[in-house]
């Protein structure tokens, strides 16, 4: 899978607004400040597919990524953190809630987790709502440049531990700055497109 050919194709709102063509999407999931956008940069080896804001909760739309032809990498809104009014939020939890237990094509889910501050509440959530579902998960450590070596492969060892009756999650340390569990993202998001 060619992830440097992806390109964006379009925002949605609603369900209703997602791409009709799609055969299979990973969704990336995480807090407004855990580094999505710049993932999905570092992993399509592109620097400005995916806007990174110095504010928090930029992302207010799912935005669809294509792969390949009907594959799609999709960047849903942040969750926790972002400044806006409580009714936009809800609507934008509204809005997530329905896409991820509705959209047929998910084929798996990448929570976004700050490796200084890993497992939040939502982060939680996100894993127990996508192990029920069925959903398999790559739970990608970001920020992994900001601690020693010593003390990220220590958070690694105790996240992988808590979750060592998940069998469906996947935990890796990533860094978009310097490439870290790059190769190792693109290899599990190539399997899971092509189911």
């Amino acid at each position: 899978m060619n992830f440097n050919q992806t390109h964006f194709t379009t925002s949605a709102a609603k369900l209703a607004g997602c791409p009709a063509d799609s055969e299979a999407e990973i969704a990336f999931a995480g807090r407004s400040n855990a580094g999505k956008s710049s993932a999905i940069n570092a992993i399509t080896g592109q620097t400005r597919l995916a806007r990174i804001s110095k504010t928090p909760g930029r992302t207010q739309l799912i935005n669809f990524f294509e792969v390949n032809a009907g594959r799609y990498l999709v960047d849903l809104p942040g969750y926790g953190f972002a400044k806006v009014p409580l009714a936009v939020k809800n609507q934008w939890q509204r809005a997530l809630e329905k896409y991820l237990r509705e959209r047929e094509v998910l084929s798996g889910i990448v929570v976004l987790s700050d490796i200084r501050h890993p497992m939040k509440e939502f982060d939680q959530q996100m894993v127990e709502w996508s192990v029920q579902s069925d959903l398999p998960v790559l739970l990608l450590l970001t920020k992994a440049d900001k601690l020693k070596r010593g003390a990220a492969q220590n958070t690694l060892l105790k996240v992988s531990k808590a979750l060592q009756d998940k069998s469906q999650v996947r935990v890796e340390l990533f860094s978009a700055q310097k490439g870290t569990g790059v190769d190792n993202a693109r290899e599990q998001l190539s399997q899971w497109l092509t189911v």
